[in-house]
């Protein structure tokens, strides 16, 4: 479905971005992803899936929140790849507290890391897009941003944000073919939810209809119908893949 396109996704060395990545390697696209601490994680995660799939992917140490970092990197990005198609504005953190405990330190970190980062990206790439005439850039927001939880408004804020920044977006650069939707993850299976207790991923799971947490695949695949020529129509969007949690 992506054969011969490319991607940027940041924050791909583990979790949901790492989960996109493969799944779009799969379906042929060159991938180029951000990490920001583990060299030897990130190359071993390139070397695996270049043989698994052929394809040319490499990773970048790079702070998404940080704007001229991201200037950087996007223009290494296309100046190494030639093109870039699509952006996956993925990095993210959570520093969950109560508000009342919240310090300025948490709130800012949260908001630059996942609301922050998607503005620098995109601006960064927003050149190229628009001289291509095309192009695909895809938000990773979360059902938090919809309807909020205790303990995590720094969280929520980001994400709420990055629903009204996709929505203006799409709005700004639809008329030069270039699309920006949404994605809202609910209770997903990865490396940080496994070390919750059981108890606490169970008590989750019982809350949304389907009776279970989602996998980074579920949210991939969404992400690959999104990137891909079969969704050329559909901008603006913010779309959940949460087991019913939001209705």
């Amino acid at each position: 479905m992506l054969q011969g396109k490319t991607a940027l996704i940041t924050g791909a060395s583990r979790g949901i971005g790492k989960g996109i990545a493969e799944i779009f390697a799969k379906n042929g696209c060159n991938i180029a992803f951000t990490y920001a601490s583990s060299v030897e994680k990130a190359n071993a995660f390139a070397k695996e899936i270049a043989d698994k799939y052929g394809v040319k992917i490499l990773g970048y140490q790079s702070n998404a929140a940080d704007f001229n970092q991201s200037m950087e990197l996007a223009e290494k990005v296309i100046a190494d790849f030639g093109t870039v198609n699509i952006l996956i504005n993925n990095a993210g953190i959570t520093r969950d507290t109560l508000m009342l405990r919240m310090t300025e330190e948490q709130w800012d970190e949260v908001i630059d890391t996942n609301l922050k980062s998607a503005f620098n990206l995109t601006k960064g790439m927003l050149k190229h897009f628009l001289g291509n005439k095309s192009g695909s850039i895809i938000n990773m927001t979360s059902v938090v941003g919809v309807m909020g939880n205790a303990g995590q408004a720094n969280y929520a804020a980001s994400k709420a944000g990055m629903i009204g920044f996709t929505k203006s977006i799409a709005k700004e650069l639809g008329s030069r073919n270039v699309r920006c939707n949404a994605v809202a993850p609910g209770f997903i299976e990865t490396e940080m939810t496994h070390a919750l207790d059981e108890n606490v991923r169970k008590a989750w799971a019982d809350t949304i209809p389907l009776k279970r947490g989602g996998s980074t695949e579920d949210v991939a695949n969404l992400c690959l119908f999104l990137a891909s020529d079969m969704s050329t129509y559909i901008t603006g969007q913010t779309i959940s893949v949460c087991g019913g949690m939001l209705m």
